[in-house]
């Protein structure tokens, strides 16, 4: 999906600012030197003329005529400038000041998005991702695996903590470099402390910097939202929200079963992951919930979408949190 038309104009706002701030600062700065140096704005008067007189004869058909006015625009020019340095102004005084001179702050070179307009893009999906801040050190390459113990066994599955985590950096960096060319859902879940936020913030991250737009709610906050929006018609705000949730290129649930579940959650949780696969919107959930747990506490079919739409992807171990505090 990458930007709506909404998002877009928002940015294109911004670059018409910087355009209109750049014209007042030129503008003022001409004003100010036509006033210091009433001579200055006399050859500017005098460029003007002879630029319609060698027109005219252009038109008429003088072959002279173009280098003709070349050579007396290049000593006006030339006036110019000596006339504005000798006044103790620099040579680019009176040209246009840009936030970005690559692309004149038009967020365009030729038919490519500048690295500014790239970097707008970033921080507009991050501002609209929802996630209040993401940490500095949220990164794979950052992802500690030695806090997860290869002595420590999954009794179902027979592998340790490590090999787990193992295997699911690997789906989840896959998830990562084919997202936009691949449809794939994840689902993490194991107890608390272990990770699952932490990973599901590292790939928000990576889908976000390559310009993909992410929003990442807790359940709760997810569900009050649909919640608002469905009582409350004339709330916009609620509205809108709604319908990114819908439409973002990833959704991530976060803590899903610590909202207080009732019919109507569950039905609002079925709808969002339906729909979202209908559409073929790649979702990230993740839980403390056991499977068992999960269909117990929503529908038949939101657990039969999950089983087999998404990776299930368990994480065993230590509360890493309390590892950390340890460790200092």
């Amino acid at each position: 999906m990458g930007l709506r038309n909404a998002q877009y104009h928002a940015i294109m706002r911004e670059y018409e600012k910087r355009q209109l701030k750049s014209h007042d600062i030129q503008t003022a700065r001409y004003e100010e030197v036509y006033t210091k140096l009433p001579e200055f704005k006399s050859l500017d008067d005098s460029i003007s003329i002879l630029s319609v007189q060698y027109g005219k004869k252009l038109l008429n058909g003088d072959p002279t005529a173009l280098s003709s006015l070349k050579e007396e625009l290049a000593l006006l020019r030339a006036s110019k400038k000596k006339l504005l340095t000798s006044a103790g102004y620099p040579e680019n005084y009176l040209e246009p000041v840009y936030e970005c001179p690559d692309c004149k702050d038009t967020g365009y070179i030729g038919n490519e998005k500048c690295h500014c307009f790239k970097k707008a893009i970033i921080e507009l999906l991050y501002e609209q991702s929802n996630i209040k801040k993401i940490p500095e050190d949220a990164d794979f390459s950052n992802f500690r695996l030695d806090y997860y113990s290869r002595s420590h066994y999954d009794k179902k599955t027979g592998r340790s903590a490590r090999e787990a985590m193992e295997n699911t950096l690997e789906i989840c960096r896959h998830f990562v470099d084919s997202f936009g060319t691949e449809f794939h859902n994840l689902f993490l879940y194991g107890d608390v402390g272990v990770g699952k936020t932490y990973l599901s913030t590292c790939i928000a991250k990576e889908i976000i910097n390559r310009e993909f737009s992410v929003i990442y709610f807790s359940a709760p906050q997810l569900f009050n939202t649909l919640a608002q929006n469905t009582f409350d018609k004339k709330d916009v705000d609620a509205r809108n929200m709604s319908e990114y949730i819908f439409e973002c290129d990833l959704l991530i649930i976060d803590d899903l079963g610590t909202e207080y579940t009732n019919s109507f959650i569950a039905s609002q949780f079925f709808t969002c992951i339906n729909e979202r696969l209908l559409h073929r919107k790649s979702t990230i959930i993740s839980t403390n919930l056991s499977l068992e747990s999960l269909a117990d506490l929503y529908t038949e079919r939101s657990f039969s979408r999950i089983t087999s739409s998404y990776s299930l992807l368990k994480i065993i171990g230590d509360d890493i949190r309390i590892k950390k505090k340890l460790e200092h």
